[in-house]
């Protein structure tokens, strides 16, 4: 009859009106990802449904920041005269450096955006701040959390607190607004296992013994 037949679709396009179910399912979770975070901050503005309790969340969110950690760890280190203390100083200050590399480098590579909601009011940031996958408080909670439950003695009833600082530092990084659910849950668990390597890689006078030479 003269007419031709309807040439086939390329091939990207048969993928994209023919998804596979790895990708329905991923598109899913992201959907109810970014729905969950947006319904959970609630203190992400002043004007929001938990406003009054921002200043609160603030005041966790700086209990999980590097810098405080950082500074009160090098500190200890400094003015500790016990050779026991000291390793155990210096290792905590290995994972913490260890946690804001490795932290960074995820930023860079993934570059998700932070929730649409967070406001940009976050203590000390650097450039890839502006990216929240993952949550590196909620990392840092995990990895300090696991540290401190292994080399520290403390009463159970300090541990429990411990433990649910960790968590409480996770959720309010939602209820800020400053990550997505997805974030903190997988920084939770990078942090667990980060503690892992530190465990494996544990600095000592044999092991390395310029480092202990310098205190």
């Amino acid at each position: 009859s003269g007419s031709s037949a309807a040439a086939p679709l390329p091939e990207e396009d048969c993928m994209k009106l023919n998804p596979s179910f790895l990708g329905i399912a991923l598109s899913s979770l992201l959907a109810i990802d970014l729905w969950a975070s947006k319904r959970l901050g609630v203190c992400a503005g002043e004007g929001s449904a938990w406003g009054s309790a921002r200043p609160l969340m603030k005041v966790i969110e700086v209990s999980g920041h590097g810098i405080p950690w950082l500074l009160g760890t090098f500190y200890g280190l400094c003015q500790s005269d016990s050779s026991a203390a000291r390793e155990v100083l210096l290792n905590l200050l290995f994972a913490l450096l260890l946690d804001l590399v490795l932290v960074a480098v995820v930023k860079g590579i993934v570059k998700r955006r932070r929730p649409t909601h967070n406001k940009m009011d976050m203590f000390v940031t650097i450039s890839v701040d502006k990216y929240s996958f993952p949550s590196g408080h909620a990392t840092r909670a995990a990895l300090v959390c696991r540290f401190v439950l292994h080399h520290l003695v403390l009463a159970v009833p300090l541990r429990v607190l411990v433990v649910l600082w960790a968590l409480i530092v996770g959720i309010s990084r939602v209820m800020l607004g400053r990550h997505n659910v997805t974030d903190v849950l997988f920084g939770l668990l990078l942090g667990y296992a980060l503690y892992s390597v530190v465990e494996y890689c544990w600095l000592s006078p044999l092991s390395a013994p310029a480092l202990f030479a310098l205190w």
